[in-house]
């Protein structure tokens, strides 16, 4: 999301109104003006999916979650409350000013290829790993190539950070808004309003974001490094990988 220029006159306005700090706000991204609540399509309501659905639910966020049946997402939408709806993948990935994509790898260029026109240049946090036994032959590649270089190459088009990956699910579902140090989540990308909104969701959820750089950094999170699959700390985390305190 590019900064505008307003015309003359709405300018004018502002400066009167507000003065410098309202035409500062003009050039923020519009889903972070105010902290307003965003609207977030979930495509693949698993274990990560269905975990990052109940937080933003809980943080005011309106959700469509789906998955291949979205029938039997149907009691956790209802629990999840009236901002929170069902749909198809096609009908979460048009919803959503923010796309979170959470499928097993081997699927992600089915969905690149399925959804491509509705993920147009929206911001796409994408979590997937990929793992031979499960994904099969595009796995490997994947994995020399680097996720961050791999999941633009499925989803081509879109603003993509590399979001939730390294931390396990169920530190996902148990470890939120804890007390004390904040789970570190390692985030990846290259496009400046696409971190800032990931940056912003995973606060919602209630971990701390680490930026690790863009999209090639990836990797250093990826299956195989140090860091990955542990419930680190961001102190932990940063030292981990050589970053500095924030």
């Amino acid at each position: 999301m590019l900064c505008h220029t307003p015309s003359p006159l709405a300018s004018r306005r502002r400066v009167l109104g507000g003065g410098v700090a309202a035409l500062a706000a003009l050039c923020l991204p519009r889903a972070l003006r105010a902290a307003q609540p965003l609207s977030i399509g979930i495509v693949g309501t698993g274990r990560i999916g269905g975990a990052l659905a109940e937080h933003w639910a809980r943080a005011g966020h309106s959700l469509v979650i789906s998955s291949r049946h979205p029938e039997r997402l149907a009691p956790l939408a209802e629990r999840l409350g009236p901002r929170v709806r069902t749909g198809t993948p096609a009908e979460a990935a048009a919803f959503g000013e923010v796309v979170l994509i959470s499928v097993p790898y081997g699927a992600l260029p089915q969905v690149g290829r399925d959804l491509a026109s509705a993920l147009a240049g929206k911001v796409v946090l994408e979590t997937g790993n990929p793992f031979p036994g499960r994904d099969g032959a595009m796995a490997e590649p994947a994995r020399a190539m680097g996720t961050g270089a791999a999941s633009a190459g499925f989803l081509p088009g879109v603003r993509l950070v590399r979001a939730f990956t390294s931390v396990p699910h169920f530190a996902l579902q148990s470890e939120a808004h804890r007390a004390g140090a904040l789970i570190g989540v390692p985030l990846a990308g290259d496009d400046a309003d696409a971190m800032a909104i990931a940056r912003r969701l995973v606060i919602d959820a209630g971990f701390e974001p680490v930026v690790v750089g863009g999209l090639d950094t990836a990797r250093r999170f990826d299956v195989g490094s140090a860091v990955f699959g542990r419930a680190m700390t961001a102190t932990q985390l940063r030292e981990a990988l050589g970053l500095a305190p924030d």
